[in-house]
């Protein structure tokens, strides 16, 4: 039963039972859906670094059956979450991004390495394209720490690594695959492997606990080969869901939250 229908009633009025809300080990990510961030709202600054879903594309469709890709910032489900959570959110993306393009050119050119772009939290989601598009081997979790190698977990490792630098502190959600809707190939097991690796990190294991990208799904949040409006704010929905969950579920890795970005400690 989802935690907000299970409460006590106390004289009279309906009160959240605040053990089921922070001590219920039965809860599972996703069950229960917030419409204001929940706790994922501590983020104040959140970069994005993703692909054409991270970017809010649209699919068009012209009158002589050619399709047109176009980034709508405004509608990314991260720009939605901002505004559920009153955070500011970088988005780090574009349609097509790799992770081996993001590393290799794109974050320079957009400067978003600058420390000015520093955040309290990062979202990644990559891996389609490097999957699908170029075809790219996804290696194993160790392979960041070697000599440059052509893997997707090279480059998806180094980000974070490059991004530690710029916020020791920062929290980082690497998010998987949607259920049913590319072939995993090995993506999930990296990014436990990547959480196991690094400290502060997470997975948002979308594949698992979210619902199949069928067609049934499509039919309400698609429009063509990508989401539409709803469908992304749907995904924002579900992004600040589960990571409210992951930090009701790890209070002392969160606590400090407020001093990320300094030297100070409680």
């Amino acid at each position: 039963m989802p935690l907000k229908n299970r409460v006590n009633i106390i004289q009279g009025e309906k009160t959240v039972d605040m053990e089921l809300f922070f001590n219920n080990e039965n809860e599972k990510p996703l069950e229960n859906i917030v419409s204001d961030g929940g706790m994922a709202a501590i983020f104040r600054t959140v970069g994005v670094v993703g692909d054409s879903m991270s970017s809010g594309e649209f699919e068009s469709s012209g009158a002589d059956g050619s399709r047109g890709y176009h980034d709508y910032f405004e509608y990314s489900w991260g720009q939605f979450f901002g505004r559920m959570c009153g955070s500011k959110v970088y988005n780090f993306s574009r349609g097509g991004m790799t992770a081996k393009e993001y590393w290799n050119g794109f974050a320079d050119a957009n400067r978003f390495w600058d420390p000015k772009y520093a955040c309290d939290a990062y979202i990644i989601a990559l891996g389609v394209n490097d999957v699908c598009g170029l075809k790219q081997e996804i290696g194993n979790s160790d392979d960041c720490d070697s000599e440059e190698k052509d893997t997707m977990a090279w480059y998806y490792g180094n980000i974070i690594k490059r991004l530690k630098t710029i916020q020791p502190r920062a929290k980082f959600f690497l998010m998987t695959f949607p259920k049913g809707e590319i072939p995993d190939c090995g993506h999930r097991e990296l990014l436990y492997g990547l959480a196991k690796k690094f400290d502060n990190t997470y997975v948002l294991d979308i594949a698992q606990h979210g619902p199949a990208f069928d067609d049934e799904f499509k039919k309400r949040f698609f429009m063509l080969g990508h989401m539409n409006p709803m469908g992304y704010l749907f995904f924002a929905k579900m992004t600040a869901s589960y990571i409210d969950y992951i930090i009701r579920h790890n209070f002392d890795d969160f606590k400090e939250v407020g001093f990320t970005g300094t030297d100070l400690h409680s």
